[in-house]
């Protein structure tokens, strides 16, 4: 009797995707395996150095073709969303080993929301008077807080994400700008922004706000130079990203004072290691990667998950192939 497929399945960190679709099928027909935490290198390729097909949530296990090379028994790998940006599809190219990826979910709603929570908690000072009324205090002389009506909103990128984000900020009464390597002044007119130059939004912006994506063009673009035209009260918000900011540089900037504050949700390395100076930076609100973290999200990727490996199994159609571009 043939041995079952080996199937194993990646990036599961938030113990979610059995919640959200049957999985009996694939523990009846396969060898299933599910890992809650971060792997990479050696202890990666130990969990998966079997694997006939694997699975992964997001961009949570890079697998580089060195990687690759490694697993001689691969014949299927998936992952959620609609791109990957840590895996070396070209390796799986030269070795005709199909792929696949599931729906996306609404994140970029969530994200938007995640933005605007972000810009919120730090403007509003949320975490600092929380922590007051916790230690028994009340209100003290950081209690007297700044309002966003009437201030400048520059959104860094109009798409999806940022034309969301740009619409909250104008019912809150901002003045939206916006700018992007091939902004327009017809693109940002039609979501009732005006656009800028980079420099005039740096320079002018109460909250900067970053829904780029990382490319050739925009990685890095924010380092010393730029954070020293901010605003000494601005708020530098990041749920794109992490490669957009020189993240060293925000650091030395943050200590100066200019900007004033940053909230981030993306990280140069994910999980943030236990003793990066980020988690206690001061002026720097910080959340986990949460923009996409939602629960329609885990059910879009759970049922996708499942349907695909089950089709996969039965030697039928995948229902999202993925073609490298």
């Amino acid at each position: 009797m043939a041995s079952l497929p080996n199937i194993v399945v990646l990036g599961d960190y938030e113990r979610a995707l059995r919640r959200f679709s049957d999985w009996k099928k694939l523990e009846q027909q396969s060898k299933l395996t599910i890992h809650h935490e971060p792997l990479r290198d050696e202890a990666l390729y130990e969990v998966v150095k079997d694997a006939d097909a694997i699975a992964i949530v997001r961009d949570r296990a890079p697998m580089n073709a060195a990687m690759i090379a490694r697993l001689p028994k691969l014949k299927f790998l998936m992952f959620t969303g609609e791109r990957n940006g840590t895996l070396e599809a070209s390796a799986l190219v030269a070795r005709n080993i199909p792929m696949a990826h599931t729906a996306g979910g609404p994140s970029k709603e969530t994200t938007a929301e995640l933005t605007w929570a972000l810009i919120l908690g730090a403007s509003k000072r949320l975490i600092e008077e929380n922590k007051l009324i916790a230690s028994g205090g009340w209100r003290d002389e950081l209690s007297v807080l700044p309002m966003l009506s009437g201030e400048r909103l520059g959104v860094m990128g109009l798409g999806a994400i940022g034309s969301r984000v740009a619409r909250v900020g104008a019912a809150f009464g901002m003045e939206v700008v916006t700018w992007s390597p091939r902004m327009t002044p017809e693109r940002a007119a039609a979501e009732n922004a005006t656009a800028v130059s980079l420099d005039e939004l740096l320079k002018t912006s109460k909250i900067v706000t970053m829904h780029l994506v990382a490319g050739p063009g925009t990685k890095g673009l924010i380092s010393a130079d730029q954070l020293a035209l901010m605003r000494a009260d601005a708020i530098l918000v990041n749920t794109s990203r992490s490669a957009l900011i020189h993240m060293g540089d925000l650091q030395k900037a943050l200590a100066a004072g200019r900007p004033g504050q940053a909230a981030l949700d993306v990280f140069d390395v994910e999980p943030l290691p236990e003793n990066d100076p980020l988690r206690n930076t001061p002026n720097l609100l910080v959340t986990p990667h949460l923009g996409f973290i939602a629960e329609p999200i885990f059910a879009a990727f759970s049922a996708g998950i499942t349907e695909t490996l089950e089709a996969w199994l039965d030697n039928k159609p995948v229902p999202h192939p993925f073609m490298p571009q």
